[in-house]
């Protein structure tokens, strides 16, 4: 990862790789409950130690390019589970991160919601940037460069998809 072997790294090298190359975004959100929209989008970049005004900054502008700039100072509870995904997007997205894991991105949202979700995951995958992505809906999965198969946790097969 980062062209760099993580194998062997001690553990605080792996987590400082994790901070730095790695975005996750979790089918239950795991948005922080405390904090409003943009401060859950700049969380990260606080972990990582960047200033307070950066931080803001960068997080609005992520907002805005999700249509969620109105949504800034609200609570995970006052959100659409849509537009908590969003902000998991964007949070996960903000440090740029070589790879991008989602876990069921699509799985708890309403058809509109999870295109959107799906379209958001197109544009910020391009180029570098790597998206790793579990669901269990056959359509999600068709979107990829490639399918990997398990069935009962074990591995049955791979399908490399054409565009």
């Amino acid at each position: 990862l980062a062209k760099k072997r993580i194998d062997n790294l001690s553990e605080d090298a792996r987590s400082d790789v994790r901070l730095h190359n790695t975005g996750f975004i979790f089918q239950n959100w795991s948005l922080l409950p405390t904090l409003n929209a943009i401060e859950n989008v700049a969380f990260p970049m606080l972990l990582a130690g960047v200033g307070k005004d950066e931080r803001i900054a960068k997080a609005a502008g992520l907002l805005d390019s999700f249509g969620l700039k109105h949504r800034a100072k609200h609570k995970a509870s006052q959100l659409s589970g849509g537009e908590q995904q969003r902000i998991a997007i964007a949070r996960a997205l903000i440090l740029e991160p070589q790879v991008l894991f989602a876990d069921e991105p699509t799985g708890n949202l309403d058809s509109a919601s999870g295109d959107i979700v799906l379209e958001l995951l197109k544009q910020h995958t391009q180029g570098e940037r790597r998206l790793v992505l579990v669901t269990h809906d056959a359509e999600v999965a068709k979107l990829s460069d490639r399918i990997l198969y398990f069935r009962d946790g074990k591995f049955e097969r791979i399908e490399e998809l054409t565009r």
